[in-house]
């Protein structure tokens, strides 16, 4: 019938249940676009915030640590270009290789390859290409910080398979997003010092406890799936578990703070930060897929408190 769409324009404005409603990419994308900017979560931006984020904090960190006002504004530029390049492609990597297993799971039928919006071999060629954007970025770094950055590569390229045989993927999945909590003072510092390690052991416990939120969403679909998450393995005990994680994740962030010579205004930005993981915690409600989905989201106001926080720090000691 004139005028109405075809059946291939419908497919490809079919969204994933958790992207974000009325997001720019289903409103004014060319619609040849829209299953690859979705393949690449661009409609999900809560990824490569949370990608970013540790990066950012490693960044104020470092400013601290050098006595500087504030992190380098090209490097965070950098990053946030890399996060989403990254984010982009680690998410198409991971579709190519789940595209069977979403296929079985409510929330992620709809994603673009186990829907048939987009053929495996174009999927891979968009993952090379954002690949490749990413690598542009990494070599803007010195040497030390390229070597770190490439070492990402190997948690980022297991994970995917990880869910068929560990009862706890987010680990893997925590080693690679917190990658950036590295990267900060590396790309200042050109080496590796107490203060980003104890900074990514803290990412990584973040990292954890939030993918547990996020994973209270598939909790019966992967039950009948067979496949493997936090969220199954803690069962009634998710809440406490996330609390644990959470709790590491503050203090081992303060011990960074305090390894970098953070003073008073950067504690109270972690307190901040710890303060609004204990909301999540106290919020988190079992098999509340949409409360999750929430919480998880939140999780980038979180990191953002504490970026601020950090950056004030460094300011002011400086002014002073």
């Amino acid at each position: 019938m004139s005028g109405q769409p075809t059946g291939g324009t419908v497919l490809q404005d079919r969204r994933p249940a958790d992207a974000v409603a009325g997001h720019w990419v289903g409103r004014f994308a060319p619609r040849s676009w829209r299953p690859y900017l979705r393949l690449a979560r661009i409609d999900r931006p809560v990824g490569w915030w949370l990608l970013l984020l540790p990066c950012w904090w490693s960044a104020a960190l470092a400013a601290i640590a050098a006595d500087q006002a504030f992190p380098d504004p090209w490097h965070c530029l950098l990053f946030l270009i890399g996060a989403v390049a990254m984010r982009g492609a680690g998410s198409t990597y991971n579709d190519i290789a789940d595209r069977d297993l979403d296929a079985q799971v409510e929330r992620t039928r709809l994603r673009p390859l186990p829907s048939g919006q987009i053929r495996p071999r174009h999927a891979a060629l968009f993952l090379v290409a954002q690949a490749l954007v990413g690598l542009a970025v990494l070599l803007q770094f010195n040497e030390q910080a390229i070597l770190v950055g490439l070492c990402s590569l190997l948690p980022v390229a297991i994970y995917p398979f990880m869910k068929r045989v560990m009862p706890l993927p987010q680990g893997v999945l925590g080693l690679a997003f917190a990658w950036g909590a590295l990267m900060g003072w590396a790309a200042v510092f050109a080496r590796l010092d107490a203060a980003p390690l104890l900074l990514y052991a803290g990412t990584w416990c973040w990292v954890v406890g939030y993918d547990t939120i996020y994973a209270v969403q598939d909790i019966e679909d992967d039950e009948m799936a067979g496949i493997r998450s936090s969220a199954r393995l803690f069962g009634r005990r998710v809440r406490g578990a996330v609390g644990l994680c959470y709790a590491l994740a503050a203090l081992l962030v303060a011990l960074a703070a305090w390894r970098a010579g953070a003073g008073a205004v950067g504690f109270l930005g972690v307190a901040a930060f710890a303060g609004h993981l204990a909301w999540q915690v106290l919020s988190l409600r079992e098999r509340d897929g949409r409360g999750a989905l929430i919480l998880f989201r939140s999780n980038r106001d979180a990191g953002l408190i504490l970026f601020v926080g950090l950056t004030a720090d460094a300011l002011l000691r400086n002014l002073s």
